[in-house]
């Protein structure tokens, strides 16, 4: 009998199919849930309590490569929420959970560091932010905002007591302006057990599912110095304008262009003196497209132009790396239950939100390793303004429909209920 049984389970299983493994609801069933109602009501309470915070951890100093003194108070402000397991890591990332049942994890991301020229400004200007009406005004402000809004999600579910299938985890990354540092370390860690990761950059006006790689270099020359007077060549600066001319004549940016393959020199730098030849300059370059292969295929053609060029002029030119941000797709992505979540919430918010696969932040990295992730962008209407200037600001509204956004994927996609 029991062998018997067993075939019948055995053909059930391979007509039928296995049944999923519950961990997510949809935006309908969530929002019919009063307890969820309650959170978002608790949310739009606590934004005294927010803007505060911002006002807080935004001031903290942390341009890209030095984010501890912020993580750190990441971790002390998570401790108080009642996350479990909160530590910060060498990067630094910070690191906080809700922890589920099923082992697996959904990743909510924010940014830690900020530009080199808002910590110049916070310097400068010695004060921390001020509650200024629907703004926080001061620099630090714009890019914390989102870190900011995502800890008053996570405060919201512990309190209303929200247990969710999947841990909930809440992370705060190091230099995303400078190579991914953070990220890449948190991939690592969770990209075996996680079902996605959430880029918070927003409110989801706009969602990023794919990532457009960008590869920056900085391409130094070198050449003898000298009087004016001794004769203006050989010149490192012949050799960057030949070299530039013709590498933005290079033909992927037309050829590809529904692949955003892009070229860029934005920064063009040597000399100080006007009867002198400098020994050195530099100038950038950024590289960019959906697809690697022709990132590569156009930095080999810079590779060859400028050994031309030094063959041509005596002056040695060679290329350094400054970033490596990988492209990705995911087949499918669009169609996904994250997506398609994610448009519902934003609906839900009360907006269509604009949809791209050429995201340009953290989920670079998850989604080139192939796990499903999405970016929750600001679109038209942005999280602040001014950024990298010394009235920098961040919008509040913004700032709470951001932890809404958050708050409703958790009770979505991870299935959080209260027990």
């Amino acid at each position: 009998m029991r062998i018997i049984f067993g075939l019948f389970l055995c053909l059930f299983i391979l007509i039928v199919g296995i049944p999923a493994i519950a961990g997510e609801r949809t935006i309908d069933e969530a929002v019919s849930d009063i307890a969820v109602q309650k959170g978002l009501d608790a949310i739009d309470a606590a934004r005294g309590d927010t803007e505060n915070l911002l006002v807080q951890i935004g001031g903290i100093i942390s341009p890209s490569g030095q984010e501890h003194e912020r993580a750190q108070a990441v971790a002390v402000q998570m401790r108080k929420i009642g996350l479990s397991d909160v530590h910060v890591t060498g990067a630094p990332n910070v690191v906080g959970k809700i922890k589920g049942r099923s082992g697996k994890a959904l990743i909510f991301i924010s940014t830690l560091d900020d530009l080199a020229t808002v910590a110049e400004h916070q310097r400068a200007s010695g004060k921390l932010p001020v509650i200024s009406g629907d703004r926080v005004v001061g620099p630090g402000t714009n890019t914390t905002s989102t870190t900011v809004a995502a800890l008053t999600a996570a405060k919201v579910l512990v309190d209303s007591g929200f247990v969710p299938e999947h841990d909930i985890i809440f992370a705060g990354v190091a230099e995303e302006e400078t190579g991914l540092r953070g990220m890449r370390a948190l991939y690592e860690e969770y990209r075996d057990v996680a079902i996605g990761f959430v880029d918070v950059l927003g409110d989801g006006h706009s969602i990023s599912y794919g990532a457009i790689g960008i590869h920056r270099w900085r391409i130094n020359a070198t050449g003898p110095a000298g009087h004016a007077l001794l004769g203006g060549v050989p010149n490192v600066n012949q050799a960057i304008g030949r070299a530039v001319d013709r590498i933005l004549q290079i033909s992927e940016p037309q050829e590809f262009a529904d692949r955003r393959a892009r070229l860029n020199v934005a920064i063009l730098n040597s000399g100080s003196v006007f009867n002198h030849k400098p020994a050195s300059g530099w100038f950038s370059l950024d590289v960019r497209s959906l697809d690697l292969e022709i990132i590569e295929t156009m930095e080999s053609k810079v590779r060859k132009i400028i050994s031309d060029v030094s063959t041509e002029l005596g002056i040695a030119l060679e290329m350094e790396v400054v970033s490596d941000t990988p492209p990705g797709q995911i087949e499918g992505a669009l169609e996904s239950t994250l997506v398609q979540t994610a448009i519902s919430i934003s609906n839900y918010l009360g907006y269509e939100p604009t949809l791209s696969n050429a995201g340009s932040a953290n989920l670079n990295i998850s989604i080139a390793g192939g796990t499903p992730s999405i970016g929750l962008g600001g679109g038209t209407i942005r999280r602040g303004g001014n950024r990298g200037f010394a009235d920098e600001w961040a919008n509040t509204p913004a700032m709470m429909r951001s932890a809404k956004n958050v708050f409703l994927t958790a009770v979505t996609m991870g299935n959080a209920v209260v027990k």
